[in-house]
């Protein structure tokens, strides 16, 4: 059993309230679940509008499905969202 944690710090160009924030992050996190069998969350910087913390996790009988699943969401976002930047990313297995 493998449980994989992605952790990406976000930065949201052009945000201008939490409103709009939450217009932009809510369709990711369901297009990520939807995309690469993940959960997905907001887990940090609710009050901030141009940042957030997302977490994505997934859990499977392999270790290598795990792994590439975890690395293929970084590439995706940056090719599919142009308005988000990636500040820093953290992926660990359990």
């Amino acid at each position: 059993m493998s449980l994989g944690l992605l952790i990406l710090h976000i930065r949201i160009s052009g945000c201008a309230s939490l409103k709009e924030k939450r217009g932009r992050i809510k369709p990711l996190l369901a297009r990520l679940g939807r995309e690469f069998n993940v959960s997905a969350a907001e887990l940090d910087y609710q009050d901030n509008w141009q940042n957030a913390l997302i977490g994505c996790s997934l859990l499977s009988n392999n270790h290598h499905h795990t792994q590439r699943s975890l690395q293929k969401i970084i590439p995706w976002i940056e090719k599919h969202r142009p308005d988000l930047y990636i500040i820093e990313e953290k992926i660990e297995y359990f």
